[in-house]
C-alpha cells in the first residue's frame, strides 16, 4: 500500500514529529492526496495525512444510497477524506461507497468506525475484564464485516465509535485488539468518535497511545452532546477549549469536529431551530462575512482548534456551501 502518492503541498499549523529529522526528509513522510487549489488541507496529528479541512460524513449521506451523486462532485473540489460507519448503525453505506473507493482508493483517505457494543456503555459503567473483552470482540468481528462490505482488505482508519467511557479506551483488551488490527495490516491508524463527555474522552485519547485521531462533538459554543441535542451542560466555548486541543494535537492527536452547526438546524433536523444561537460568541467584524450561520460554525471552529470538519451532506447546496466555508476559513482570521 502506497501511503505517500504525490500531490500539491499544503500547511500544517500544527505538525508532530515523532523524531527529529531534516525538513525534507519530514516532508517525504507527509501523506498527499487528491489536493486541489479548490480545498485548504491540514496534517491530521501523527498520521502524517494532509486532509481537506472538510470531511465528507457518507455514513447517513449514503444510507440507501440518497448521497452517491456528491461523491465525484466532493472528489472534484479536493476533498480526499472520506468518512463512513459500520453496517450495524449506518445500513448500507459501506457497501453504497465501496465502488467510488475501488475508483479512487490511491486518491483519497478512507475512514470507518465502529461501536463497542450492541447497547451503549455509558460513562457511569465500570469496566470488567470480561466487559473490555466483550468489546474487543464485538469491534473486531464489525471491522472484518466493514472490510468486507468496502470491498478492500485495508482501510486507513477505524475508530471507536461513539464511546462514552474513558475506561474502556485505556483498557488493555481495547488497545490490544487495535494494536492486532494495525499489525495485521487491516487498518493504517485508530481513533475514537464520542457525542458525549467529549472533554474526558479526548483526555484519555491523549493518554491512549492507540488514539491516533479523534472525532468530538464541538461546537462555537462548547461541547455538543448528542444524547440531548444540547450544548453539554456549564460548556465553557470554544476559545476555552484552546488548551485542551493544544495537549491533544501535540500529542499527534488529530482532530474532527463533528456536529459543529447541528444545534442551529430546524428541529425536523434534529436541531434547536435557532440559526443565531452562537453569535454570542463571534465578533462583529464576523458577523459581517458574507457567511451562512452554518458556514460561518464550519469557519469559525476550523479556525479555533480544530484541524478538520466533518459533514454530513445529502444535498449540493450544501455541499457547496461547506467547500467555501472550508475553503476560505482562513480569510476572515489573522
Amino acid at each position: 500500500m502506497n501511503l505517500s502518492a504525490g500531490g500539491l503541498g499544503g500547511s500544517a499549523l500544527l505538525s508532530w514529529t515523532s523524531q527529529p529529522g531534516t525538513a525534507a526528509e519530514e516532508q517525504d513522510k507527509i501523506i498527499h492526496r487528491n489536493e486541489k487549489k479548490t480545498m485548504t488541507y491540514r496534517q491530521l496529528g501523527r498520521t502524517r495525512f494532509m486532509s481537506s479541512r472538510l470531511v465528507f460524513g457518507c455514513g447517513a449521506a449514503l444510507a440507501g444510497g440518497r448521497g452517491v451523486r456528491l461523491l465525484d462532485r466532493a472528489f472534484e473540489a479536493g476533498i480526499n477524506h472520506f468518512d463512513v460507519g459500520s453496517d450495524i448503525y449506518y445500513k448500507g453505506s459501506e457497501k453504497t461507497l465501496a465502488p467510488f473507493l475501488k475508483a479512487h482508493r490511491d486518491d483519497v483517505w478512507a475512514a470507518s468506525k465502529a461501536p463497542l457494543s450492541p447497547k451503549q456503555i455509558d460513562s457511569q459503567t465500570t469496566i470488567t475484564s470480561d466487559i473490555a473483552k466483550s468489546a474487543a470482540k464485538f469491534w473486531t468481528s464489525l471491522l472484518d464485516a466493514s472490510l468486507k462490505d468496502l470491498q478492500t482488505d485495508y482501510i486507513d482508519a477505524y475508530y471507536l465509535m461513539a464511546v462514552d467511557n474513558c475506561e474502556l479506551i485505556l483498557s488493555e483488551e481495547i488497545q490490544s485488539a487495535i494494536s492486532e488490527a494495525k499489525s495485521a495490516g487491516k487498518i493504517g491508524f485508530s481513533g475514537v468518535s464520542t457525542h458525549k463527555n467529549a472533554g474526558n474522552i479526548l483526555d484519555a485519547a491523549i493518554k491512549a497511545n492507540c488514539c491516533d485521531v479523534a472525532m468530538i462533538g464541538i461546537t462555537p459554543a462548547g461541547w455538543y452532546d448528542w444524547t440531548t441535542k444540547e450544548l453539554e451542560q456549564d460548556t465553557p466555548p470554544l476559545t476555552q477549549l484552546l488548551p485542551l486541543l493544544q495537549k491533544a494535537q501535540k500529542a499527534g492527536v488529530g482532530l474532527i469536529g463533528m456536529k459543529t452547526a447541528r444545534y442551529l438546524a430546524p428541529m425536523n433536523a434534529l436541531g434547536k431551530g435557532d440559526a443565531n444561537a452562537f453569535d454570542a460568541v463571534y465578533s462583529k467584524k464576523f458577523l459581517a462575512a458574507p457567511l451562512s450561520p452554518f458556514q460561518r460554525s464550519c469557519a469559525y471552529v476550523l479556525e479555533h482548534g480544530l484541524d478538520v470538519v466533518i459533514s454530513d451532506m445529502q444535498n449540493f447546496k450544501h455541499l457547496e456551501e461547506n467547500i467555501i466555508a472550508a475553503s476560505k476559513s482562513h480569510t476572515y482570521f489573522g
